[in-house]
């Protein structure tokens, strides 16, 4: 499982879905869709209608892969912290029954208020 608490893991910059698409196909259900995906290096995440799905590409050759799947309904609380004149990075807090705190950094442009009511809509 990936450790969350390391942020430097997760300065996530907003990417496109069909870059990340063919990797989660395998894992979503029927009537579950990508909303928003993050990248950084190697690593990346994606929100769906159902979960949020965490992916730690591993290795020198990136072959091997971890796949963490945290679903919404598990969610206890959550906040956002928006981007701002100086300091452009967005975070958001997930705390989770069972796992603890998960923080995800974002670097600009990300919709971080959109995640937060996409959570929303799911968790509450």
């Amino acid at each position: 499982m990936i450790d969350f608490q390391k942020n430097s893991v997760f300065k996530l910059s907003p990417a496109r879905t069909e870059s990340v698409a063919p990797e989660v196909a395998p894992l979503i259900i029927p009537g579950e869709q990508i909303v928003f995906c993050f990248k950084t290096v190697r690593d990346f995440v994606v929100f769906t209608t159902k979960r949020l799905i965490a992916v730690n590409v591993q290795g020198m050759t990136g072959k091997k892969k971890d796949f963490t799947t945290l679903p919404y309904s598990k969610i206890q609380a959550f906040s956002i912290e928006t981007a701002g004149t100086f300091d452009l990075d967005a975070e958001l807090d997930l705390w989770f029954s069972g796992l603890g705190n998960v923080r995800l950094e974002f670097r600009g442009g990300a919709d971080v208020r959109g995640i937060a009511h996409l959570i929303a809509m799911q968790a509450l």
